[in-house]
């Protein structure tokens, strides 16, 4: 199962960005453990400056604007 962490302060993108990571997790079958992360130390302690940001098994793989969904795709396969 693969942990998922958005970052960021519940803003709109964040709210997208979380709702197009569980829709592309539900297509790909794949288990996801996701976590919406709005504590701003906590999001710093990551050096994401830009949100939302986007954090796969403790790995930042995106900050700020919205993920591109075939790179959604590429994280909740691999």
């Amino acid at each position: 199962m693969k942990t998922i962490k958005v970052l960021g302060s519940g803003c709109k993108n964040c709210e997208t960005t979380a709702n197009l990571i569980k829709i592309a997790a539900q297509e790909a079958g794949v288990d996801i453990e996701l976590e919406k992360v709005t504590d701003m130390a906590q999001i710093m302690s990551y050096g994401v400056m830009s949100t939302p940001g986007v954090v796969v098994d403790e790995k930042v793989v995106h900050a700020g604007g919205l993920p591109a969904t075939d790179k959604i795709r590429e994280w909740i396969k691999n």
